[in-house]
């Protein structure tokens, strides 16, 4: 008659008789759980399926067994306040799971006020603010001193205003304060979002907005989309972000109980 064998990650059937010591292959360990990752404290593999985990093959070989792996003793209850003992009489506190609706309450609002978390400035990037404080002041002092000459073209994107005296400072000047996006052969600017697949009727896309124009490149601050990283422990969520020379007066996290 064909046993069942309870070592895991074997499971099948065997025949008593001919039970050899290396009919059984399976997994002496126990299972791990770790980071979204499953596998077995015996061998290395890990999976972040779940069914991949079940059909992780063994990493020893042995005999098969029909013993059922002996399971954790339960508490009994002893009274109607949760309080429970032990088989041999050492008296534990349970604490049953609570329900969804406990757990709802629990959980602060995500419309709740955010705060600023505190910022720590390293001294490598103290020092390298220094530096580019000191050229950027180089840059204005040069480009103040430098004169608009004539014919020079609007800086602003979408502008074909061009400079032709003191009095062109005045005009309007219609251009696109958003930047260009290529996008599966689309080409639009983020401020309108008119797409077109044609770079030259892109560049020819009238602005969407009427400011002052600008003879001068601009160098100031401007948003980057930045990547992120994140892990977290039993405790705590670690966020990381990369932004090259982020400045700490231009930059900040908000957070409350559940947003960040």
């Amino acid at each position: 008659m064909a046993l069942m064998c309870y070592n895991k990650g074997c499971g099948e059937k065997f025949d008593k008789d001919k039970n050899a010591d290396d009919a059984c292959l399976f997994h002496p360990g126990v299972p791990i759980f770790h980071d979204a990752l499953k596998g077995w404290s015996c061998c290395r593999k890990r999976t972040t399926d779940f069914s991949e985990f079940l059909s992780i093959k063994g990493c020893t070989r042995g005999r098969h067994s029909n013993e059922k792996p002996v399971e954790a003793l339960k508490p009994e209850v002893t009274s109607d306040k949760g309080d429970q003992k032990h088989h041999n009489g050492t008296e534990i506190i349970y604490q049953g799971p609570k329900s969804a609706e406990a757990l709802q309450k629990e959980r602060p609002s995500p419309d709740a006020p955010k705060t600023k978390l505190p910022l720590k400035v390293s001294a490598s990037l103290s020092q390298l603010l220094e530096k580019m404080e000191i050229d950027r002041n180089e840059e204005t002092k040069k480009k103040e001193s430098q004169t608009v000459m004539y014919g020079t073209k609007c800086k602003n994107p979408g502008c074909k205003g061009m400079y032709k005296g003191f009095e062109t400072n005045v005009e309007e000047c219609i251009h696109h304060p958003g930047g260009p996006v290529f996008h599966e052969g689309y080409k639009y600017w983020s401020c309108c979002c008119i797409k077109t697949m044609d770079f030259n009727e892109f560049l020819d896309q009238k602005g969407c907005t009427t400011g002052r124009h600008r003879w001068i490149p601009r160098q100031d601050k401007k948003k980057v989309a930045c990547r992120h990283d994140w892990h977290q422990t039993g405790a705590q969520v670690v966020v990381t972000i990369y932004a090259k020379n982020a400045h700490p007066e231009h930059s900040y996290v908000e957070a409350n109980g559940t947003v960040l």
